[in-house]
């Protein structure tokens, strides 16, 4: 009886409990909502970065480690019910832009993003991150969302074989006919249904249930299949981005570097406004307490997960599940890293996961990212056209940086021409002829 009252004491003193307005009982079942819901990172980050050549296990390790710590971060330091993850659409962009269309080695990607990681915690320190992401217009921002939520849903009609190349059209409705793309077409339906239906966890539910119906099929291969074991090795991964340093100042690069700090830089500060406030826990003033440790947490996680081996960490969203269930302290993300390292002993479970039962996720992903374009005032030409073009050359252009590149050009050109320089920011006009000279380079 004295362990529980010690062990209330201790959650009470660290996190608050009472004083934000909950209790340990509540604060586990957020923290178990908020896992469920976000679980589907570990099938579908190292599906993604495992297409480079990158070991499939030794990524979902290092997904998982990643998470728990930065998320362990969130939790002790900054006290909120938000937990860290590798962050979708980064991951897209490190494997499919990066490696496969630029082609550099998976390790110059790695060291990258190390980079990025370690310009974020330097940002963060400095109190410069909310200043850069404040000059950036909202349009831009709201776009940067919205392209790679449609770039995420192309990459995952062509996992799932709904989408193939075609020479004459560039692409084509895929074969339905085969077991995996009719498995994916009806994998996208029952995880449609399960997110429209509200239920609990539906992502990571669909992935279960796909793979379940993949066994029949022939798609899901249960060969020597057991539940548990230890968790695979982390070595082809672990510290190999230092191999990539050498080769990280070529010129293709730096406007990589920016784009994972860039991107980063405003998803992870709009996920903690959006969340914090749906959690009531902004001042009076609007403004998030404790936000420097909040934000160092996701670049500290970011470096981490760099000598890990994965791609760039991020708040994320999914959070706002946990806090719809009650969550308000640390203690809720405290339960969403205990879950992640309970994960590590159950890989095998995790290498039967086809490929085609993690698309339909991408798909479903792809549309929750699709939301902020409705903010976009598109009546307004100076707006509309840079947003679009931003939003269109990353999946037409299978590149990320380049719609960030066309939406801050054509910004800064149509603002300029009409005589609206004021809405210019000086970070808008050193991008737009950092972008200028990399196009001549």
């Amino acid at each position: 009886m004295s362990g529980q009252q010690e062990g209330a004491g201790f959650l009470e003193k660290t996190f608050k409990l009472r004083a934000n307005g909950t209790d340990a009982r509540t604060e586990v079942l957020a923290g178990v909502t908020t896992f469920m819901t976000m679980a589907y990172i570990i099938f579908v980050n190292p599906t993604i970065l495992s297409s480079t050549g990158m070991d499939f296990g030794a990524v979902m390790v290092a997904t998982i480690l990643s998470a728990a710590i930065a998320t362990l971060i969130m939790s002790f330091s900054a006290n909120y019910p938000i937990a860290i993850a590798p962050g979708m659409g980064l991951n897209a962009f490190f494997a499919f832009t990066i490696v496969k269309q630029m082609h550099y080695p998976w390790e110059v990607a790695l060291a990258a993003v190390f980079m990025s990681g370690v310009i974020f915690i330097i940002l963060t320190l400095t109190k410069a991150r909310e200043a850069i992401v404040n000059s950036i217009p909202l349009s831009l921002k709201l776009a940067i969302s919205a392209g790679i939520g449609l770039f995420i849903a192309l990459i995952g009609l062509q996992n799932a074989g709904l989408v193939v190349p075609n020479p004459d059209t560039l692409v084509q409705l895929g074969d339905l006919s085969k077991p995996p793309v009719l498995l994916a077409a009806m994998g996208l339906v029952i995880t449609a249904l399960l997110v429209a239906l509200r239920v609990r966890g539906a992502l990571l539910l669909s992935i279960i249930i796909i793979t379940i119906i993949g066994i029949p099929m022939g798609v899901t291969k249960i060969d020597s299949f057991k539940l548990l074991s230890l968790p695979p090795s982390l070595a082809p991964t672990f510290g190999a981005f230092t191999r990539g340093l050498p080769g990280l100042w070529a010129t293709g690069l730096i406007p990589i570097i920016f784009t994972f700090t860039f991107v980063d830089l405003f998803d992870t500060i709009g996920t903690l406004i959006g969340v914090s406030s749906k959690a009531n826990l902004l001042d009076e003033n609007g403004n998030l307490p404790r936000a420097g440790k909040a934000l160092i947490s996701d670049a500290v996680g970011t470096t981490l997960g760099a000598i890990l081996g994965t791609s760039t960490l991020t708040a994320y969203i999914e959070s706002a599940a946990g806090v719809a269930e009650g969550g308000r302290t640390g203690l809720t993300s405290l339960v969403v890293a205990i879950l992640f390292l309970a994960c590590l002993f159950i890989s095998p479970l995790m290498g039967i996961v086809p490929a085609v039962a993690t698309a339909p996720i991408l798909i479903i992903v792809g549309i929750f990212m699709m939301e902020p374009i409705m903010k976009i005032d598109f009546s307004n030409f100076l707006e509309a056209a840079p947003a679009f073009l931003t939003i269109a050359m990353m999946p037409f252009t299978y590149n990320i940086a380049e719609g960030i590149v066309w939406g801050v050009l054509a910004y800064v050109f149509l603002h300029l021409v009409t005589g609206n320089t004021k809405k210019i920011s000086i970070t808008m006009w050193i991008l737009a002829v950092l972008f200028i000279i990399r196009f001549f380079a």
